[in-house]
């Protein structure tokens, strides 16, 4: 099961500056965006717009957080929406399925000669290794690597950031091995970094930059980012964003066996040999049982392959059905997800087109258009007791020093070591432009919605989203006795981050 602790907390990111952006601005926007892709309604290409409504129906009532859902039939997008705040032209972390990506750049190296999928992984990194190596270490190839068979028991990666030097290769070489090269699957992440590295050692670029001309381009992906280890190399197995279409833009070209609009820009062999089974992984029945590819899952419907990432981001591709699947999600259970697209919309498509359904055609849209995240409702009153006053806090692990809010202007300032700026919108989101800290520190433009208001209990709320990654947090200041309680919750999936409380000084 994929595991992120490294993720770290985005969510404690600066704000640099406060834009909104026109809906009319965003409608042309997402007009040029989705034009690298046809449109379609579902009728025409097999799928009744009914089946697609009761699938978003059936999202709504599992409770699960979907940011976005895109389903292409056929060639054609038949379906697309974002939950609001999310919107099409942001782009989205993809946790692991980030590694479907470094898994597509093996296979651009390959087929240009640069490397072999039987290349030992020492090879390309002969002043990293250690002193004392065993040789099972020495026997590891560029495949184990990509079917997640390198012989370790345990994940590589806390290993590879304890190297005090920051040198990452370094620190995969220094872990023993418990098992054979290829004798049992075990998830790990630093298995998909060590093939970026791979990819920059021989090419000399990082694999974002190796892949611009290879993949990006050609399939008109645009402002893209990959987060980098200490060195410069991008990670590999998570930390990349793209916009939901670029996902299934990936997913349509290995549909296609490496081809886009008739030419075959990736090998038709490598698509083949990186989804199918080559590993057997976990135990049980669930879709991480059903066998492992390059950096590629099978699905537990027949011929369904998929790359995925934590808190439920997926490229589904079903060759069966002509069918590409891209979600974007804070699901904790990601099983589930995926449960309600076996169960409520693979059996519902048909081999032939359907009748026209303008009104179900119409009703979808209107369902589409209207998604939002699940909130709770706040009002808008005003207490003159809160407004404009700068309220110091007691020391506290944030390192922050003091919370101003006016509300008149719709602001709330936390200042310390940072300042932190939020402008947010009455009960509706207000969307910011922030200059955020990403897990492993680089510092990225990225954009924030925020909303505030009172509660039912009359707290003044402010809920945070951060649009161009899956998670959010929530701002819960309480006035009780001349005295203010600030409550943080982080959604972030992890024990360690339930919530805090600091007290702000009478």
């Amino acid at each position: 099961m994929v595991k992120h602790w490294q993720v770290g907390l985005f969510v404690l990111a600066s704000v640099l500056s406060a834009c909104q952006t026109s809906s009319d601005q965003k409608v042309e926007t997402d007009a040029e965006e989705s034009a690298a892709l046809r449109r379609s309604t579902p009728e025409a290409q097999g799928v009744s717009s009914g089946t697609i409504i009761n699938l978003l129906d059936k999202i709504e009532e599992s409770g699960l957080e979907f940011h976005s859902l895109m389903i292409v039939r056929n060639d054609h997008v038949i379906a697309e929406g974002w939950w609001s705040p999310y919107e099409a032209e942001y782009k989205h972390t993809l946790y692991s399925l980030s590694k479907s990506f470094t898994s597509t750049a093996i296979g651009f190296a390959l087929q240009e000669g640069l490397i072999t999928i039987n290349d030992k992984v020492v090879s390309f990194f002969p002043e990293d290794l250690p002193d004392t190596m065993d040789q099972n270490i020495r026997n590891m190839e560029i495949r184990h690597l990509l079917t997640m068979s390198t012989g370790h028991a345990v994940g590589t990666q806390r290993g590879m950031f304890a190297d005090p030097d920051g040198n990452w290769p370094r620190g995969f070489f220094a872990q023993r091995l418990t098992y054979e090269p290829g004798e049992k699957f075990m998830y790990n992440t630093g298995a998909t970094y060590m093939l970026s590295a791979i990819i920059q050692k021989t090419t000399g670029m990082k694999m974002l930059d190796y892949l611009k001309p290879r993949l990006f381009e050609p399939l008109k992906i645009e402002g893209m980012d990959w987060e980098e280890d200490p060195k410069g190399v991008n990670v590999g197995g998570y930390g990349l964003r793209v916009k939901t279409e670029d996902i299934a833009k990936l997913g349509l070209l290995y549909l296609h066996k490496g081809k886009w609009n008739g030419e075959q820009l990736l090998s038709e062999a490598w698509v083949e040999e990186a989804t199918k089974y080559q590993i057997k992984n976990n135990d049980g029945d669930s879709d991480w049982s059903q066998g492992y590819g390059y950096q590629f899952w099978r699905c537990k419907p027949e011929n369904v392959y998929r790359g995925d990432g934590a808190f439920g981001q997926f490229c589904i591709v079903d060759p069966t059905r002509n069918l590409v699947i891209a979600i974007t999600s804070e699901s904790k259970n990601m099983q589930a997800s995926m449960d309600l697209i076996w169960d409520y919309l693979l059996p519902e498509i048909t081999r032939d087109s359907l009748a026209p359904d303008p009104e179900g055609v119409k009703k979808l849209q209107f369902t589409l258009q209207g998604l939002a995240l699940s909130v709770s409702e706040l009002k808008k009153e005003i207490p003159d007791s809160l407004n404009g006053i700068t309220f110091p806090l007691d020391p506290n692990e944030l390192g922050l020093g003091a919370i101003q809010v006016d509300l008149n202007q719709r602001k709330v300032v936390l200042t310390g070591e940072d300042t932190l700026e939020l402008t947010f919108g009455w009960n509706d989101w207000h969307l910011n432009k922030i200059r955020a800290q990403m897990p492993l520190g680089a510092q990225v433009e990225s954009y924030m919605a925020v909303m505030g208001g009172w509660d039912a209990d009359n707290n003044f709320v402010i809920h945070r989203q951060f649009v161009e990654m899956a998670h959010h947090d929530r701002f819960v200041f309480n006035l009780n006795e001349g005295k203010i309680t600030w409550n943080e919750s982080v959604s972030l999936w992890t024990p360690q981050n339930k919530g805090r409380e600091v007290t702000l000084m009478e």
